[in-house]
């Protein structure tokens, strides 16, 4: 039975909007984890920032191979300098040896810039749009991380749950179930090698400004796993946001409802914390 759960901000450095209402929902004690686009130009000037709060949440690596531009040239899977659709990325990673290749380079680089901006390695790592589960990004990924750091030492997103549990939070049903099945053998795989994945996972939303995202964050902890996962798409929308994410008008509204928000059932906690 699940005593906690770690509440988790997706797309810090995405803008600057998204990365100054991340860093106010961790200053006011409302976020226990944050993942970082380090490919992002926001990246350089808001690390400092960031890397001020680790006392008071997790920071991590939000891996990004579906938005905007790489750190380095890839050739083959973004020729124009862009990065392509998660269609197309899960579809070159899965068919190309040499995408595979230009994956693990752009892993590291954007490892290498997390670090230089923080001074340590992170503190997890998962993905935007989950693009870590992805078959032939999933083994780059764990080669990079067996080979820099020592096992144990981060944490990584599965976001698997049971059809059982999102059926019954009834939120996004068709589309949590689809990132589950894409998950399979991801703890599995990650636990090899040595690194620690949360056990349960929600979050996953429809973006619909109409709806009550408190109300949704309470059947996000109905059937938490052990190790409980929640993601969130808070922000601030600003001119850049709509020419990079189609998230956008529900971004405030999770911003107003997480500086409300007080987890009934269940204490938000750190990785660390986790049973």
């Amino acid at each position: 039975m699940a005593s906690g759960f770690v509440l988790c901000a997706d797309d810090f450095a995405l803008t600057d909007g998204v990365s100054r209402s991340i860093l106010a929902l961790i200053e006011a004690g409302k976020l226990s984890a944050a993942g970082a686009m380090t490919n992002r130009p926001h990246w350089r000037g808001f690390a400092g920032a960031f890397g001020a709060l680790g006392e008071k949440a997790d920071l991590g690596l939000h891996l990004n191979l579906t938005c905007a531009a790489p750190l380095g040239a890839l050739p083959r899977l973004a020729p124009g300098g862009e990065f392509p659709t998660l269609p197309e990325l899960a579809r070159a990673a899965l068919t190309s040896p040499a995408v595979r290749r230009e994956i693990a380079a752009e892993i590291a680089r954007q490892l290498d810039a997390f670090e230089d901006g923080m001074g340590r390695p992170p503190a997890f790592i998962d993905g935007h749009q989950h693009v870590h589960v992805l078959p032939g990004v999933r083994r780059a990924l764990l080669d990079a991380l067996s080979h820099r750091y020592p096992q144990g030492s981060l944490y990584l997103r599965d976001p698997h749950d049971s059809p059982v549990a999102i059926r019954e939070r009834g939120v996004a049903v068709g589309k949590a179930l689809t990132i589950s099945a894409l998950a399979l053998g991801f703890r599995r795989a990650a636990l090899r090698r040595g690194f620690p994945v949360n056990r349960g996972f929600a979050g996953v939303a429809p973006f619909d400004a109409a709806r009550d995202f408190a109300a949704d964050l309470q059947r996000f902890l109905l059937r938490p796993g052990a190790a409980h996962l929640v993601m969130c798409h808070p922000g601030f929308v600003d001119d850049e946001l709509a020419r990079l994410d189609p998230v956008v008008a529900t971004r405030p509204v999770e911003h107003a409802a997480l500086m409300e928000y007080v987890p009934e059932g269940l204490a938000m906690m750190r990785f660390a914390d986790l049973a």
